[in-house]
């Protein structure tokens, strides 16, 4: 039966080439700046002269401290401050992305973080601003309606009938050929949105007051990277204050985080086998708590600890207090340069499981019950480029937790050209949508075939592709291998 989306699944599969534009080609000419000091009548006048609808702020070292926004302006002139310096106004840490990003990147990141304006960043420098109006209208997208209806639903009964169509919408348009990484972040965005409302339907059947804590995602969902077959991974970190002892706090907290996993089940996000979930004492832990815990992650590098982090350094904030999240993943990053030698372990481990690619140029197969002579396209290709990426982001303290984003800031660092780090991405890619076409199709109960396939039943074009990518993934493990001399 098709998704009561079906008319977005057409217009999101026809307008795909649309939205693949990289950002540089949106631009249209030199972005309107102001510094910290300039009064908000002066910045309205450049932002009439120039007909945009907003500026960017600068601090005193030229980079992009804030933004205002013709919104912000409306607001000043009601409230008489047109007198005021910007910097009382603007919106602090504007979301930014970089110039090779897709149109549809920007337009999701403005549907999840509702926003109108994106900053476009070229090496670190400021390139220009994309607006809702540049993308032509995120109407146009087709998601709007989808987003209103998880915001408007009024609990998880209805919540968990929007998944199951999104699921239909979303299957329907792998098989309509929409690129892996637009599928991916649609998913993941629309995934935030379901998690977002399910975790403020819950919240207010709980009493958190004077808690601050912020719900974090792990995985793959941190990663922006979810596929059809993600089951949860997630945590909560929090605030004690006023003299509450941590325990005190994790008593209130852990009773609304079991009920937030149990909501996420019946929406369809299964809960996680080895119990990776907010709703374990162990993962739902106070800032000092789990700074604790990860540093004993670095400090040990042993398996179980390598693996763990491997899961919960992707993490990203759903639903909270933001800053907390912020604050820890400094702490990871001063951690891990106190230790050095973790990065090697990290290195060691992900070295261990090569490519599904023989040195003579076919495919490496193995045998489960079921699944004769088949391939393991997370464990044998994605999670090469996802492991490589996350080592090279702790090692240069770079903020992103996507694959792809990690890929293309680290590559500066480790000397690769942007067509080297774009073929990454690129391979990375092409794994994932053989994924996701091979998860779109029915398994009955044997779930653990979703991430395997018969590389004999791939099209001749197909093959190619997938062994070019996992070429470039055993060329990633080589440079992995490098750069920490294994």
């Amino acid at each position: 039966m098709p998704s009561r989306y079906a008319h977005l699944e057409r217009r999101i599969a026809g307008e795909q080439q649309t939205f693949a534009r990289p950002l540089r080609s949106l631009l249209r000419g030199a972005p309107i700046v102001c510094d910290e000091a300039c009064r908000i009548s002066e910045a309205a006048a450049r932002m009439r002269a120039k007909g945009v609808g907003s500026i960017v702020v600068l601090d005193a070292g030229g980079q992009p401290s804030g933004i205002i926004t013709s919104h912000d302006l409306m607001t000043a002139l009601t409230e008489n401050a047109v007198s005021e310096p910007v910097a009382t106004r603007m919106t602090r840490a504007p979301f930014s992305l970089p110039v090779h990003a897709l149109a549809y990147e920007a337009a999701l990141a403005m549907i999840a973080r509702r926003i109108r304006h994106i900053l476009v960043m070229d090496e670190g420098k400021l390139a220009g601003v994309v607006s809702e109006r540049d993308l032509f209208s995120l109407q146009r997208l087709g998601l709007g309606e989808v987003t209103m209806e998880i915001q408007l639903a009024r609990d998880v009964g209805v919540l968990a009938e929007i998944a199951a169509e999104i699921r239909k919408l979303t299957t329907g348009l792998v098989k309509n050929g929409v690129a892996a990484g637009q599928l991916m972040a649609l998913v993941s965005v629309l995934n935030d949105q379901l998690s977002h409302r399910v975790i403020d339907l819950v919240r207010q059947r709980h009493d958190l007051d004077h808690i601050s804590w912020c719900w974090l995602a792990f995985g793959s969902e941190g990663r922006l990277e979810q596929t059809f077959s993600s089951d949860q991974d997630n945590g909560l970190l929090f605030g004690v204050h006023d003299g509450t002892s941590p325990a005190r706090a994790r008593e209130r907290l852990l009773p609304f985080a079991a009920d937030v996993n149990q909501a996420l089940d019946l929406c369809g996000f299964p809960l996680c086998k080895g119990n990776v979930m907010a709703s374990n004492p162990e993962l739902c832990l106070s800032a000092a708590e789990w700074r604790s815990k990860m540093a004993g992650w670095i400090e040990a590098a042993v398996p179980k600890a390598l693996l763990d982090a491997a899961i919960c350094f992707d993490f990203r904030t759903i639903y909270g207090d933001n800053s907390l999240a912020e604050e820890l993943r400094t702490e990871v990053w001063n951690l891990v340069r106190q230790y050095p030698v973790f990065l090697r372990h990290m290195a060691q481990n992900a070295l261990r499981t090569p490519p599904a690619i023989g040195r003579l140029g076919g495919f490496t197969t193995g045998d489960v019950p079921g699944g004769e002579g088949t391939l393991d396209l997370k464990a044998q290709g994605a999670r090469i480029f996802v492991d490589a990426a996350r080592i090279f982001a702790l090692a240069q303290a770079i903020p992103q937790t996507n694959t792809g984003e990690r890929l293309r800031a680290a590559r500066g660092a480790l000397g690769m050209s942007e067509a080297d780090a774009a073929a990454a991405v690129d391979a990375f890619l092409a794994v994932q949508a053989v994924r996701l076409r091979n998860q779109a199709q029915p398994t009955g109960d044997q779930p653990r075939l979703q991430n395997r396939i018969d590389p004999a039943r791939l099209g001749r074009m197909e093959a190619a592709q997938l062994k070019e990518a996992l070429r470039i993934a055993r060329e990633l493990q080589e440079r992995l291998a490098l750069e920490y001399q294994l």
